[in-house]
């Protein structure tokens, strides 16, 4: 039999439905692939590997308690393995943001979408390593350690949820969750050859998230096909009452979307795919750019209508970006004064200085950088110029999308411009680290859902084609994704460790 750990959700949902493997030895054998790689790959801030068996055998018994699915309803994800990215909170279980700040916060209470999980009988394997407060492109600003790529361990997985995607990638975890603000989740899942959604701005609940940028963060799956993404976000979305950016509707059958057909919405018409020229930048690799031209020549042999567009503003979505994320973050980080919880620097010769202090030490490099960024472009003299500046090019951007999408269903890019780079080459150019984001930060910006492919290979490395919708477009994405991903080998491949 193939090694249980690296099953897919469906293909495991499969056995343990039938009784052919139980909860028990699925869990025990991600567990046990966790104890032969994670020293070389650190996936994982925290492993719950004895509270993983016990879920387990709980569900295995028929009796998960509160938090598991009800009787005679089961579920697609029960017993089956999962990791939850470090800026999630658990109950119980540490959530550190992979942040010395953060690094002793064990919450009191779950963020929905672990409840969602939960309810589902979804077992807890630990959390993902990330980038500091998920600032970061590479998994390097962790506060503990860095990821590794299991496709090159001196390569990065990505970031900021690149212990999700590596995690997936190394048949430690099933299926994984992450956050994306800027590409958090779609570029890891490029790099280390896996699927990765950002929904649409408010699909899913944010409540519970550790906050980096309010308007731009998503929570959204890492998968091994686009089969699992399709059953994650299921469980996952739907209005939340406890979020104020939770948008209305009831969750939603996205399995249902996978027909392996490339057709709109009506199940007739054939799909326009957009390909912009903009996203395709000097920056991109040759190996990326071919990758991604081969993806879109196998849509339209699979009967997609490919169309040449322009999205001009493009070029401004990056600077955009990040003058409204490091405002924000500026914003949100200001609670971490060592007085309310976290890290407090008890040594101060004064209120003032403690708190000084407490931020000097419990941040790390990239963190602060962003603060005083942030800080800067809200300050007085300047808000009008870079904040108020940002939130009009940023209507102009949603405006542009909103215009090419009356005439097209989706666009095919690159997920980013580059494969997995060496770690340590970009901790000392951060320029060059923010330009990574350059193909996924658009969509953040707009709030559109976006997912990552895999699509081929470039220097033995992983490609992802990104394809982005309207609002509310996932069902059109996953079923467009999934009858690409049948059409190639790519999803298949796994890196030898």
């Amino acid at each position: 039999m193939t090694d249980l750990y690296s099953l897919t959700a469906h293909e495991a949902h499969r056995l343990i439905s039938r009784r052919e493997v139980s909860s028990v030895e699925l869990t025990r054998s991600c567990l046990d692939r966790i104890a032969a790689v994670e020293h070389r790959v650190g996936a994982f801030v925290t492993v719950t590997g004895d509270e993983a068996m016990e879920r387990a055998r709980s569900i295995d018994a028929g009796d998960a308690g509160d938090d598991g699915p009800p009787p005679g309803a089961p579920s697609p994800l029960s017993g089956i393995p999962m990791q939850l990215k470090d800026a999630l909170c658990t109950r119980g279980v540490r959530t550190t943001c992979s942040s010395r700040m953060l690094e002793r916060f064990v919450p009191s209470y779950d963020a929905t979408v672990a409840e969602r999980l939960y309810a589902g009988g979804a077992v807890l394997l630990g959390k993902g390593n990330m980038d500091e407060f998920a600032m970061g492109s590479s998994t390097e600003t962790s506060a503990f350690h860095a990821t590794g790529n299991p496709w090159s361990l001196d390569r990065v997985p990505g970031g900021s949820s690149g212990g999700g995607g590596a995690a997936v990638a190394a048949g430690e975890a099933i299926y994984a969750l992450g956050s994306d603000t800027g590409g958090s989740i779609r570029q890891p899942a490029s790099l280390c050859g896996v699927v990765g959604m950002r929904p649409t701005y408010g699909l899913v609940s944010r409540f519970g998230l550790v906050a980096f940028a309010s308007s731009l963060d998503q929570v959204g799956p890492i998968t091994r096909d686009v089969t699992d993404c399709a059953t994650v976000l299921g469980a996952i979305a739907g209005h939340d009452p406890r979020d104020s950016t939770s948008a209305p509707g009831q969750p939603v059958d996205y399995t249902r979307a996978l027909t392996g057909r490339v057709v709109g919405d009506d199940g007739r018409s054939p799909l326009r795919i957009g390909v912009p020229g903009e996203y395709f930048t000097d920056g991109t690799e040759p190996g990326v750019r071919d990758a991604v031209h081969e993806a879109t020549t196998v849509l339209e042999g699979l009967g997609a209508r490919l169309e040449a567009v322009s999205l001009p503003t493009t070029r401004h979505a990056l600077a955009c970006y990040y003058v409204l994320a490091l405002s924000e973050c500026s914003d949100n980080l200001a609670r971490y004064d060592g007085v309310k919880f976290g890290y407090s620097y008890q040594h101060g010769e004064g209120v003032w200085d403690a708190i000084e202090k407490t931020r000097q030490h419990g941040f790390g490099a990239e963190v602060k950088r962003r603060i005083m960024l942030g800080t800067y472009a809200l300050s007085a003299g300047y808000h009008d110029a870079y904040y108020v500046k940002a939130q009009k090019v940023r209507t102009l951007i949603r405006r542009e999308f909103d215009s090419v999408f009356r005439r097209i269903d989706l666009l095919a890019t690159p997920t980013s411009p580059t494969v997995a780079f060496r770690l340590g080459e970009r901790t000392d150019d951060p320029l060059q680290m923010y330009l990574g984001d350059v193909c996924t930060v658009p969509a953040s910006v707009a709030g559109l859902p976006a997912i990552s492919v895999p699509c081929g290979f470039s220097e033995g490395l992983p490609v992802g084609l990104q394809l982005i919708g309207p609002p509310m477009a996932e069902a059109a994405l996953l079923r467009a994704a999934h009858a690409y991903e049948q059409a190639t080998p790519w999803h298949r491949m796994r890196p030898d460790l």
